[in-house]
């Protein structure tokens, strides 16, 4: 019996590849990198694709002072115990539905987004506009950059190839699509 098509598990080995072959994405450690999907709310393709949450606060800082109160962030642990610093999202069938480069795109945009100093907090482009910086047209040029000199590299086909498809056919060929699935963790007051 065929018991499904892991996507979390490719999605991973897809960008354990990206990771090790990218010179400015070698800070990533990917064993400290959740890897989650959640169901889309609708089937359109507008929306979410996928997204990056931190663990961390700015500066990898474990605690946040928020309008005179000290705040905490839940932990999120792998099955061994070890802690995540972040939690890598898809959106499915969203983003499975992307032409491949587009979802090419979109995993090195996350990647991208996480910070140089690996401490579970995102690269930042100074205060105003942080996450993208000031050009988010400029932010997309240099994911699609990476994804070039990832391509230019001849990675095997084996990582990548499950892109080809989109949602449908990928459920038609493997019966089921599964993967882990990790809730949004939750802020806390750190009395």
């Amino acid at each position: 019996m065929n018991n499904g098509f892991d996507f979390t598990h490719h999605i991973r080995l897809l960008c354990k590849d990206i990771v090790s072959r990218l010179e400015s994405l070698k800070h990533i450690d990917m064993s400290r990198v959740a890897v989650s999907f959640s169901q889309a709310r609708s089937g359109t393709r507008a929306g979410m694709y996928a997204t990056l949450t931190p663990l961390r606060f700015p500066g990898g800082r474990i605690n946040t002072i928020r309008r005179g109160r000290k705040w905490g962030m839940q932990k999120v642990k792998d099955h061994n115990g070890e802690e995540m610093l972040y939690i890598l999202n898809f959106y499915l069938p969203r983003f499975l539905d992307l032409p491949f480069r587009e979802k090419l795109d979109t995993v090195v945009h996350e990647l991208w987004h996480i910070g140089p100093k690996f401490d579970g907090d995102l690269r930042r482009f100074g205060n105003r506009c942080f996450a993208h910086g000031p050009s988010k047209k400029q932010f997309d040029r240099q994911v699609s950059l990476l994804v070039d000199e990832w391509l230019e590299q001849s990675p095997p086909k084996s990582v990548y190839n499950f892109l080809q498809l989109n949602f449908r056919e990928l459920d038609a060929r493997h019966g089921r699509i599964i993967g882990s699935k990790i809730p949004a963790p939750k802020m806390f007051r750190v009395d």
